[in-house]
Formats: C-alpha cells, sequence, structure tokens
C-alpha cells in the first residue's frame, strides 16, 4: 500500500539547524559563508530562528559576535527565556561536529525549507481550486504564480568578481568576431543583425507600423529563420490569424510561391513536390503555433511558461500586442494597454528569452506631409516605448522605383546604436530578405 503523504514528518533537518548556529558561535566568520543564501524562515525550528535574527541583528549593528553579544541580544529581545536560555546556547557549541562544514550543513537547512515552500504552494493550489466562487482563469494563474515563486537556492544570484565577468566577455566576443555567433538570438537579417548583436534574452522587442506594411510578415520571416538556420524553439501566439493560415504563409516564405495558390491547390506538377519538400523542411522546424482568440496577457503568459518547462523557449513572438487583453477591467484602454506592454517585458524577464511583439501604429503619421514614423505614432500607449528595449518602425518609401523596399527604423535601442535597415518585402509571397542598409539615425 502506498503511503500518504500527509502522514509523512514536515521536512526539516534538527541536526543540520543546530549545526550552522553552533558553527558560527565557534566561528563567527562562518556567517558571511551562509548569510549568502539563509533567511530566518529557512529555520523551521522557531527557537532556532529567534537564534539567527539576533545573529542577523548583531551583524547589522557591528557588534561582535561571541557568546555573551548573543545572549544579551537575545535578552533584550525578549526573546532568551523562548529560546531555552543561555543553557541552550551552550548545548549548541557543545553539539557541532566542527565549524567546517557550515556551508553543507545551510544546504541541507535550504533544501527542506524548499521542500516545505513547495507543500505550501500546494496547500494553496488546492485551496483555490476548491473555491468555486474564484474564476478558473484566475485560479489557474495565481496556481502558477504560487509555483514559480517558490525561492530556489539554486537558482539565487551571487556576486561575482569583475575578473570574471571580464574574462567570459573576452570568451563571448572571440567567436562573436569571427562571425560564428551573435550575443543574442539572431534575426537571419545580416544588418539588421549588426545593428542589434542579436535580439536580446530579457528583451522586449516592438515592430510597429500601419496595417498592410508587413508586420506578420516580417514576423514570421525573423521566426522561420531562427527556427531553421540555428534550431531555436519559438512561440508563435497569433490573435488575428488561423494556425493554417500562419502555415500557409511559412510554406509560401519557404517555396517563394504566393500564399493564395498553395491555399487554392493551384500547383504545377513540379510544384507539388516542392510543397511535399518544404513541409519535410518545415516540420523538423521546433516552431509552435497558438491561435486563440481573444487570450487574455495572464493566458499567454502561463501558456508559455509550460511550453518554456517542456521545451525551453529560445524567442516568444506575438502578434499582435494591441490585441491582447488585460483581462481585468480598467479605466481606459490606455492603461489596459500600458498593463499588457509591462506584462510582456516582466514575462521576457521571467522566461529569460526575448518576446517580439507587433504593434499598430496610429493614424496620425498619414496626415503628416512627412509619413517616416517616430515614437509618438505608437498607438494608445506611451509605455510601448517605455517598457520596450527595442522600437523598429516600418516604413515603405513612396518612391515607386523601391517599391519593394521596407525601411526598418530602430528608434529605440535601449543597450545599442539606433539606426535604419532598409530589407526587401516581396509581398506576393509575404516574405522579408536580406537589402541595403541605410545611415545611422
Amino acid at each position: 500500500m502506498a503511503d500518504n503523504p500527509q502522514r509523512k514528518p514536515v521536512p526539516y533537518s534538527r541536526e543540520a539547524e543546530e549545526a550552522v548556529l553552533g558553527a558560527i558561535l565557534i566561528n563567527p566568520d562562518s556567517y558571511y559563508d551562509v548569510a549568502e543564501t539563509l533567511q530566518a524562515s529557512d529555520f523551521y525550528i522557531h527557537r532556532h530562528r529567534f537564534i539567527w535574527e539576533a545573529i542577523t541583528c548583531l551583524q547589522e549593528k557591528g557588534t561582535p559576535l561571541d557568546f555573551l553579544t548573543l545572549t544579551e541580544e537575545l535578552d533584550q529581545s525578549g526573546k532568551l527565556s523562548e529560546i531555552g536560555g543561555s543553557v541552550y546556547l551552550s548545548g549548541l557549541i557543545n553539539q557541532v561536529p566542527t565549524s567546517l562544514h557550515a556551508q553543507a550543513y545551510a544546504q541541507i537547512i535550504e533544501q527542506a525549507a524548499v521542500r516545505r515552500r513547495i507543500l505550501g504552494a500546494a496547500n494553496q493550489v488546492a485551496k483555490l481550486a476548491f473555491d468555486e466562487g474564484t474564476a478558473l482563469e484566475k485560479v489557474i494563474d495565481e496556481s502558477e504564480k504560487a509555483i514559480f515563486s517558490i525561492d530556489n537556492p539554486s537558482l539565487k544570484g551571487k556576486f561575482q568578481p569583475l575578473s570574471e565577468v571580464l574574462l567570459s566577455m573576452y570568451d563571448l566576443a572571440t567567436p562573436c568576431s569571427q562571425q560564428t555567433c551573435s550575443a543574442g538570438v539572431l534575426t537571419g537579417f545580416t544588418d539588421l543583425d549588426l545593428l542589434l548583436a542579436g535580439m536580446q534574452a530579457s528583451d522586449l522587442l516592438i515592430v510597429a507600423g500601419r496595417p498592410g506594411i508587413g508586420k506578420t510578415s516580417l514576423l514570421l520571416s525573423i521566426a522561420r529563420q531562427v527556427a531553421k538556420l540555428h534550431q531555436k524553439h519559438i512561440a508563435v501566439l497569433t490573435l488575428e490569424t488561423s494556425r493554417e493560415q500562419l502555415a500557409q504563409r511559412l510554406l509560401a516564405q519557404e517555396m517563394g510561391i504566393e500564399t493564395q495558390r498553395i491555399r487554392s491547390g493551384k500547383l504545377e506538377a513540379d510544384e507539388w513536390h516542392s510543397l511535399a519538400h518544404a513541409i519535410d523542411s518545415l516540420k523538423n522546424a521546433h516552431l509552435f503555433l497558438d491561435d486563440t482568440p481573444a487570450v487574455t496577457v495572464q493566458q499567454m503568459r502561463s501558456k508559455c511558461r509550460r511550453l518554456h518547462m517542456e521545451n525551453r523557449l529560445d524567442l516568444v513572438v506575438v502578434d499582435y500586442l494591441q490585441l491582447l487583453s488585460g483581462g481585468e477591467r480598467f479605466e481606459n484602454r490606455v492603461q489596459e494597454v500600458s498593463y499588457v506592454t509591462r506584462q510582456l517585458k516582466l514575462m521576457a524577464c521571467e522566461l529569460k528569452v526575448p518576446v517580439l511583439a507587433a504593434a499598430q501604429l496610429s493614424r496620425a503619421v498619414e496626415q503628416r506631409a512627412d509619413k517616416r514614423p517616430v515614437l509618438s505614432d505608437l498607438r494608445e500607449s506611451g509605455s510601448i516605448e517605455m517598457d520596450a528595449d527595442v522600437v523598429m518602425l516600418l516604413y515603405r518609401p513612396e518612391d515607386p522605383e523601391i517599391s519593394d523596399q521596407v525601411e526598418i527604423i530602430v528608434a529605440k535601442h535601449r543597450n545599442g546604436p539606433t539606426g535604419s535597415v532598409s530589407l526587401a518585402f516581396r509581398k506576393s509571397i509575404a516574405r522579408f530578405e536580406n537589402g541595403i542598409r541605410k545611415g545611422g539615425l
């Protein structure tokens, strides 16, 4: 018969908690070895938690730590009798095997604390699930937050000497100087990659333009090239196009023929062979498509979290930003769009992947004599400009001799230069290709 998990004791180690506190009393410098990861809530036994808090208080005040000062601190805080008096502190010193293994003892405490937090999160999820008065969407979102908020010691950051950071920069720059890699995810467009140094992890990148200029085509061109050329895992979320239509556009890009011909099946004999080859080529690409309509930004984050856990995403593509719902009641549309863009940026940071999202420009750009877009043309919210790390504005010159050229204006680049790149846009097959680079802004 399987064991009932509720009958098992709560995860903790009395011996480890006693040992780490005793090690600090023997060798106060041990505190600095374990304080980086341990906190008061990691101790399960309350008296040990009180002792840790007193030790931390002494360190913050700059008071030397020893048996007498710790006893005095506990006495002043009214906790000395609760921990068992000075006799208990003496026992800690006598019971510790050695102060040299304080970090090993701390690791045992950490692991037990994480397990307790997992159990706490599980109880919270169960409570949410039983509450039928709470909307299911909120239950799922709050449940995921409870799980992802668990403090895992293996994920805690640490200070790193500058010398080590500089060495890592050298290791990164050397192969990149040979054009064998990039600091970010390459788009596949040479001049754009040179300008951006690739799409950086945790960055929110916005591709903005008026309807019909090719925003979706650019996103799909980037997604297809990233997946095929670099074997990256990409999530594509579209709120106005079906998965089948996206697949048709990807096939059109791959084959170099019109999407309408693929949709109608009016292909020549040799083109059927090309279609089979394109399908075979794309089916090995790690592209994941989602066409859920009217999705909220919380639902989208939930979907991406799950996919990231299963497939380790390298890029998230969203088409397009203004179609995402905040999922809550807002006073106006500007507040809702601000909330959506902030959530996209937080998702990029949480998953540590670039998020590439399309956005609409306002009609104001069409009412000016100079129709080159600027940042203030971003529709409905200035927060798009504020939260985005990179903003790329699409502009198609009116000159008929270069009607197949679309200018990608990098109007904002938080960690690099701005500039302008020209790409060729083959509208009939909805595909962007490398073009001629323009001068810097």
